[in-house]
């Protein structure tokens, strides 16, 4: 109830949920009391499908206890836990404090498990079968999802078994990225370029610049666009990763191929993000995951350490 900006919700669905409760129980009161007139047979007189009649007997008792015990425990619920509109309750309870008792109680049991590995350098843990055991869960569970179960990524989302890095691939730039994400952002870059055909040219020089298919007129009309776009890919166009802009002269295309994708990103620009794993594991499985990782390009030197 915290996100309205008013407390009128929070007192209008603790109203309604007093008033269902107490409704509950008049309904209960009332019935228990009404005095239906019955036939000589102890029949309510109601007759179906020619012969099949209500019996008036009164509601049997255990039932009448256990919907007495229920709205009283609804009540009792209210008092000592949040379901009361904004009222936290007497017990201070709260998802989210369940949520870290258990994540810390679960970090305290693996803590165990990772201290060997405290002392070992990145090369040597990639080295490490165990360790690696763990890796490869700790990426199954968290990074799989975009970079697929065999790390080979898709459109968008980086092959991190090859050794194009938008960021770097050292191990400490592994760990960088792990800890704290990473943002991609390439402007709308139309109008620093010219018209549309001015970015048709330059779409082709970029495609030349990998040795990709091109046409070699509107190539050449797009280099001096190139200017453009130097400023983060460099003049050779072999990017820069301490901005993360990609080298445009492999043939590694992460957010698609040819003169309609290159086109698209040049008009429209493109923002990527891959969000910070800090806080959510811990430094200890960062460790390892980032030993993962740096070893899936790396499996020569991992195996020699």
């Amino acid at each position: 109830m915290s996100d309205f900006t008013s407390n009128f919700w929070s007192v209008y669905v603790a109203g309604l949920t007093l008033i269902g409760i107490i409704a509950c129980m008049l309904l209960l009161w009332i019935t228990a009391r009404k005095k239906v007139v019955s036939t000589s047979d102890n029949t309510t007189g109601h007759v179906w499908d020619e012969d099949l009649t209500e019996m008036n007997n009164p509601m049997p008792r255990w039932w009448m206890w256990m919907f007495v015990l229920t709205t009283v425990f609804a009540l009792g619920y209210l008092v000592l836990y949040p379901g009361l509109g904004s009222f936290a309750g007497k017990l201070g309870w709260t998802q989210l404090g369940e949520y870290q008792q258990e994540m810390d109680k679960g970090r305290a049991e693996i803590e165990p498990l990772y201290a060997r590995f405290a002392a070992m350098t990145p090369e040597q843990i990639a080295a490490d079968g165990p360790a690696m055991a763990i890796g490869e869960r700790l990426f199954m569970n968290n990074c799989a999802q975009c970079h697929g179960s065999d790390a080979r990524g898709s459109k968008s989302f980086p092959n991190l078994t090859d050794r194009d890095w938008l960021h770097g691939g050292t191990p400490e730039k592994i760990s960088e990225t792990l800890h704290q994400g990473r943002v991609g952002n390439m402007p709308p870059m139309a109008e620093a370029v010219g018209n549309a055909d001015d970015v048709r040219n330059l779409s082709h020089y970029v495609l030349s610049l990998s040795g990709s298919p091109h046409d070699s007129l509107r190539a050449s009309l797009g280099k001096p666009k190139f200017a453009a776009c130097a400023a983060c890919h460099g003049m050779d166009g072999k990017g820069n990763q301490a901005l993360g802009a990609p080298n445009l002269t492999d043939d590694i295309w992460l957010h698609g191929w040819g003169e309609e994708a290159i086109t698209a990103m040049i008009n429209k620009g493109k923002v990527n993000e891959m969000p910070a794993q800090a806080g959510k594991l811990t430094d200890a499985q960062l460790s390892v995951l980032t030993a993962y990782v740096w070893g899936l390009s790396h499996k020569a030197g991992a195996a020699a350490q």
